[in-house]
């Protein structure tokens, strides 16, 4: 693992920090690399049964590196995106849920890293904002696209073409995030959701993810079918006969992801 992203496991829960506190977390190229290969080897572990994604220091992350940016000629600005792009779908595309715990600012690029968990936690300090466009330029990372589906069109086209900065309380309102803590509770209580959801069945919370994933963006029907796949395909694994046997017989379950 590179140091500018840091693990720590805490039983079958990751937590992932974006490292770059004197950079504010600001996404370059060495960043996007090292997170796409943390998802990775975390997406090869079948003991990794949720994640919270953070940022150190006062940032989750506050956008792309502008510095690294400012000299970019237009491939080179595609072979970026293409990068964020492809970190973000490998984030979409994890066995696991990814809780992000937002800190402080997360705007640009960072707000895109952050749209790309599966549910989002803020402090009280923490600020939102797609501000590309004072830059000249737009968000490169999902932003005008993962933004809608989260908030609804008309509330991205208005933060996407202000650029303006919201603040936690403002992110809760519009359903960008689900919930806003006191500075020094926001990561206890996002591994205590962490923590409950790696005590569900992992084979379910893998096929809740992917269904819901998948089934956003196709007719209603064709999502109700994959719901129904993923409903029976469960019916062949161990731990559906746990779970069911468990609540008949008034105990915990106990899952083996099989």
């Amino acid at each position: 693992m590179s140091s500018v992203v840091l693990v720590e496991r805490v039983g079958g829960v990751a937590i992932v920090t974006l490292n770059r506190p004197d950079k504010l977390n600001a996404l370059n190229q060495e960043l996007l690399a090292a997170l796409y290969g943390t998802w990775s080897d975390l997406d090869h572990d079948p003991t990794v049964l949720c994640a919270v994604l953070t940022g150190a220091g006062k940032a989750f992350a506050a956008g792309a590196d502008i510095a690294a940016m400012s000299t970019m000629g237009t491939s080179e600005a595609k072979i970026f995106s293409d990068l964020g792009h492809t970190v973000l779908a490998r984030m979409e595309s994890a066995h696991f849920p990814i809780l992000g715990a937002v800190n402080g600012f997360a705007l640009g690029g960072g707000c895109e890293v952050a749209l790309a968990c599966d549910f989002l936690y803020a402090s009280e300090a923490a600020k939102f904002g797609q501000p590309e466009v004072n830059l000249g330029v737009i968000p490169g990372f999902g932003g005008t696209q993962r933004l809608a589906r989260r908030v609804g069109i008309a509330r991205a086209r208005e933060l996407c073409m202000t650029g303006d900065m919201i603040t936690a309380d403002r992110a809760l309102t519009m359903g960008l995030v689900n919930a806003v803590f006191p500075a020094g509770e926001l990561l206890t209580q996002a591994r205590s959701v962490a923590e409950k959801i790696a005590s569900k069945g992992p084979l379910a919370i893998a096929q809740c993810k992917r269904v819901m994933q998948r089934g956003a963006d196709v007719p209603l029907p064709v999502a109700n079918e994959l719901e129904a796949q993923g409903f029976s395909w469960l019916f062949g694994t161990t731990d559906q006969k746990e779970g069911m046997a468990a609540f008949l017989e008034k105990r915990p379950a106990s899952f083996k992801g099989r």
